[in-house]
C-alpha cells in the first residue's frame, strides 16, 4: 500500500487541479523557475559556509575547541566524546553525521557516547545552514537575536539529549 501513497497522492493532486480549473503545466514550470531561482541566491552562502565547515574540520581547530570546551561539556552532562559533534551540528548536518558515525564505530551503538550522538543529532538543528537558506531565500541581511537564540536552543537539545540517555539508559 505505502508503494502506491505517491502515485496516489500525484494522481490526486492533478485531478484536483484539473476540477479547480488549474492550468497544471504552467504551475508546474511557474514552481520549477522560482525553485531554480531560490537555488541560485542561496548558493553562494551555502559554498562559503560548506568551505568554512571543511577547513575548520581539517585544520584540527576542532578538536581543540573540543579539548578546551570538555570541562564546560562535563558540567552540563554532554559526553567529551561528543565536543566535535556539539560544534558541527550547527553548521552542517553531513559533518555531524560522519561525526556521530565515527563515534558509533569508535565506541559502539550501545555505548553511551554512541547513543549521546544519535539522540543529539535527531534534537538538534544545523542552525547556521538553515539560518542561511531561509534568511538568503528570503533576503533578511540582519538576523538580530535568531542566531543567537537557535544557538541557545542547540545547546538545550544537547544537554537535554545526554540527560535523557541517562535516563532511559542507564549504565549498569
Amino acid at each position: 500500500m505505502m508503494a502506491l501513497f505517491i502515485p496516489l497522492l500525484l494522481a490526486f493532486t492533478g485531478a484536483w487541479g484539473i476540477y479547480k480549473q488549474v492550468d497544471l503545466f504552467h504551475a508546474l514550470t511557474t514552481g520549477a523557475r522560482e525553485g531554480l531561482k531560490t537555488a541560485a541566491d542561496i548558493l553562494p552562502s551555502l559554498v562559503v559556509l560548506l568551505t568554512a565547515v571543511t577547513m575548520l574540520r581539517a585544520s584540527g581547530a576542532l578538536e581543540a575547541m573540543a579539548g578546551v570546551c570538555a570541562p564546560v561539556f562535563s558540567l552540563l552532562g554532554i559526553p567529551a566524546e561528543t565536543a566535535p559533534l556539539v560544534f558541527l551540528r550547527p553548521f552542517t548536518g553531513s559533518g555531524a553525521l560522519a561525526v556521530g558515525s565515527e563515534l558509533m564505530e569508535r565506541f559502539g551503538p550501545d555505548s553511551y557516547p554512541g547513543r549521546c550522538a544519535a539522540v543529539m543529532l535527531g534534537s538538534t538543528e544545523t542552525t547556521f545552514y538553515v539560518t542561511t537558506i531561509y534568511f538568503s531565500a528570503c533576503g533578511i541581511k540582519k538576523s538580530r537575536y535568531a542566531i543567537p537564540a537557535a544557538l541557545c536552543a542547540d545547546l538545550a537539545g544537547f544537554a537535554a539529549s545526554a540527560l535523557a540517555v541517562r535516563l532511559f539508559f542507564p549504565v549498569g
